[in-house]
């Protein structure tokens, strides 16, 4: 056989053993995040009952403040007696992911996420993934061209398998992770997150991530999306800056025994009359989407004003989370608080479409991938197609904005960074 073919069957065969191993891996986080919402909560989330919303008061209290407390001691510990865990781009680049560092690190994400932390968990999922692509790069003798598209590949597995989204998955690989939209990189991709996505929806189920009433588009939603999309632009642009300056200047010593908690004492209490903003960003967007008038819009503004700034603190405090599924919850309230106002001025499509538009545009413009924000939002939500072209719109009006206002960040006077 030449060696072109071997090493095509070769590549195939590991991305075959890491998709199915990833999405088993995906399968075991998913129930173990049910584990620690059932003990924080009494029941885990689903699209009827989204995140801590209907738990007690005093359950919403205790989960996140204890499960900030000890996730800081052991990141403490992990961060300073323990080898570091390098980001999934840095694993995708070459830097190997040691094992159980990697482990007990995505861990504490799903813990901290499960009790009401306002963070993403699609993070601990995609280092997971990576990991277990970085090993089995090893174990095949794979290149390094090989090996980045492996690990790469798991890692967007990862994200597929935890929520069943197996083209955003691979888009989020091919965009975002090796960005590249080379043949073989956009066939070990999509290989990996289908398998991925495929074996995790034995736990998973089938059914979208989002409940939505009845959607369709029109040309009210159209204008909606021309004349809004490069507001979401700013918006995502700024949801970016602002989580990677949390990022940079999270503690990485003793500090994070005091401010992690510190900050969910602060989650706590506005969970208290705001229980929307606790946990990944599922029950906000779950508002926004059944949202039809008037009564909700206190709940979208406050919620995407306390979501956008928990998030920002919980990072800065220490945490290690996502961003995406918080960019999507924070999009959608936003989308439907305007939606709210336009549809009594030109009717024609239902809120939950307004939201679903924010969800996308303001996603595509802080992750800076356009095609893996509709994929994810259409996978999340079992949207009708038929959304796709003022979804396009607005998302193609985000990324244009958003491309604008780094150009002008590139010719404006550097500031100290604070």
């Amino acid at each position: 056989m030449p060696a072109p073919a071997r090493r095509i069957l070769r590549l195939a065969l590991v991305i075959l053993i890491v998709g199915v191993l990833v999405g088993a891996m995906a399968g075991l986080v998913t129930l173990f995040f049910r584990g620690v919402e059932s003990v924080a909560f009494g029941y885990f989330e689903n699209p009827a009952r989204p995140g801590a919303v209907d738990a007690p008061v005093w359950r919403r209290f205790a989960a996140v403040i204890v499960a900030c407390t000890i996730a800081a001691v052991v990141w403490w510990l992990i961060r300073t007696r323990a080898r570091a865990v390098p980001s999934v781009q840095k694993a995708v680049t070459g830097t190997p992911m040691p094992w159980w560092e990697t482990i007990v690190h995505a861990g504490l994400q799903i813990f901290i996420v499960g009790a009401g932390a306002p963070v993403g968990r699609e993070v601990a999922p995609r280092e997971l993934g990576a990991l277990i692509g970085g090993g089995f790069a090893r174990v095949f003798g794979l290149d390094a061209r090989e090996r980045t598209l492996v690990v790469a590949a798991a890692a967007g597995a990862g994200l597929a398998g935890v929520y069943n989204v197996p083209l955003a998955g691979a888009l989020f690989t091919v965009e975002i992770l090796l960005a590249e939209l080379s043949l073989e990189a956009i066939g070990v991709a999509l290989g990996a997150s289908a398998l991925a996505a495929l074996v995790a929806s034995i736990v998973e189920g089938g059914h979208a991530f989002y409940a939505l009433p009845a959607v369709h588009a029109s040309w009210s939603l159209a204008v909606f999306a021309l004349i809004f999309g490069p507001a979401f632009g700013f918006l995502g642009y700024w949801f970016s800056h602002w989580t990677a300056w949390a990022e940079r200047k999270k503690p990485s010593g003793a500090a994070i025994l005091w401010l992690l908690p510190a900050a969910s004492v602060i989650v706590a209490v506005v969970g208290i009359w705001l229980p929307q903003v606790m946990g990944n960003g599922r029950a906000l967007g779950q508002y926004a989407f059944g949202s039809t008038s008037w009564a909700a819009l206190g709940v979208l503004v406050f919620g995407f004003a306390a979501k956008s700034v928990l998030t920002l603190l919980t990072i800065r405090s220490g945490a290690a989370g996502g961003v995406l599924q918080p960019a999507i919850a924070v999009g959608a309230a936003a989308g439907a608080a305007l939606g709210i106002g336009w549809a009594l001025l030109w009717p024609g499509s239902p809120v939950a479409a307004f939201a679903i538009l924010g969800g996308a545009a303001l996603l595509a413009a802080s992750q800076k991938a356009p095609l893996m924000a509709l994929a994810i939002v259409f996978e999340l939500t079992h949207a009708p197609f038929e959304l796709l072209a003022p979804l396009g719109i607005a998302v193609a009006g985000s990324v244009l904005t958003r491309r604008l206002l780094e150009h002008a960040e590139d010719r404006a006077p550097r500031k100290l960074d604070i």
